[in-house]
């Protein structure tokens, strides 16, 4: 007889985007069972009504949020949660010996401070939040492989900071010259109703939102400063695009060696990203689309130098919900548990 056992796995706040796509994801992965779905907005409801299409495959009731009900039935917790209420659980499951990976950005600052500065909520969880590892593989996966409590990255930190991580990390560029122009598809909104992601909105129309105050900023510019070794300041303008999935973020930055040329950065970033599964670097000339990654924990990066600027172009396109948000998680529990890191994760997107 099999000795095997899958891992208990819960999501708090299974209704949303993120959550539908942890319990797709969840369902495929060898080594975990899902076993709780909870949210107070949707607690007694099955979530087949919620997702009418995944009625055949889940039987579960979505319950109400109950960390010592949780904490009893699951090892391992995902927050799928708006911002502000996940450090109100994360420190109670934590206590009880869950892994928790929070999907929300309470748990990506190392300073509290700044993240009441940008999303006005004060916290009394310092002591928890000083524990928490920043959630992208790519360049914190030995730190989250012995972490209790993962902060996952945004979708849009994911994108351009893994397009910029090299440039940093090596001292290429001048910090302060970075420039980030970046697209999102309207599921990066959420699901609740908003009237800018109306089809009638948005649809057959473009813009930027966010300007110069956009939530993401200080996140971006934490891991900058880490890799950079110094304080760095970014411009970082974000837009919505008339599609459903994908980002697309376009990196500026000056060279502080302008004898670089686009072979030579192609070189360095596929040394930096030699064991980095899910970074694909393209080859010359080649720039990535978000249709490549839809569908994928792919990250697709492409690499172009301007030597009349002597600026280096970088583009980097994930799917926004699951490089960004719910396969990522995946990612970095399965570094939490030993786990094979591409284990239950799609490698191939959608297309076309």
């Amino acid at each position: 007889m099999s000795n095997f056992r899958r891992v208990p796995v819960g999501i708090v706040g299974a209704s949303g985007y993120g959550g539908v796509q942890l319990v797709r994801l969840l369902l495929e992965h060898p080594e975990v069972e899902l076993v709780y779905l909870g949210g107070d907005g949707s607690a007694g409801k099955s979530f087949g009504e919620l997702y009418p299409h995944l009625a055949h495959l889940v039987e579960l009731q979505v319950e109400p949020v109950d960390p010592e009900v949780i904490a009893h039935r699951c090892e391992v917790v995902f927050l799928s949660l708006p911002n502000g209420l996940a450090w109100e659980i994360a420190p109670k499951l934590c206590a009880k010996g869950c892994k928790v990976l929070d999907l929300s950005a309470d748990y990506r600052f190392n300073n509290l401070t700044t993240y009441t500065d940008w999303y006005g909520i004060k916290r009394s969880d310092g002591h928890i939040a000083a524990t928490a590892v920043y959630g992208l593989p790519e360049l914190y996966r030995d730190r989250i492989a012995e972490a209790q409590l993962i902060g996952c990255p945004g979708c849009y930190p994911t994108a351009s900071l893994l397009a910029l991580s090299p440039l940093l990390k090596q001292g290429l560029i001048v910090p302060a010259s970075a420039i980030i122009d970046a697209k999102s598809g309207t599921s990066g909104g959420g699901r609740q109703g908003k009237v800018n992601l109306l089809l009638a909105e948005a649809d057959n129309s473009l813009g930027a939102y966010g300007v110069v105050r956009h939530r993401h900023t200080p996140e971006i510019e934490q891991i900058c400063s880490d890799l950079a070794g110094h304080e760095v300041t970014v411009q970082f303008t974000p837009h919505l695009v008339p599609m459903v999935r994908g980002i697309l973020s376009t990196v500026y930055a000056t060279l502080r060696d302008p004898g670089l040329v686009r072979d030579d950065l192609i070189t360095i970033y596929n040394a930096f990203y030699r064991n980095a599964p899910w970074v694909k670097i393209c080859e010359s000339g080649i720039y990535p689309q978000t249709k490549w990654a839809c569908g994928s924990n792919l990250c697709y990066i492409g690499v172009e130098v301007d030597p009349r600027t002597g600026r280096v172009i970088v583009m980097s396109a994930i799917d926004n919900l699951i490089k960004g948000q719910a396969g990522q998680a995946i990612q970095c529990l399965n570094l939490m548990m030993a786990w094979d890191e591409t284990l239950g994760l799609p490698k191939l997107g959608f297309y076309p």
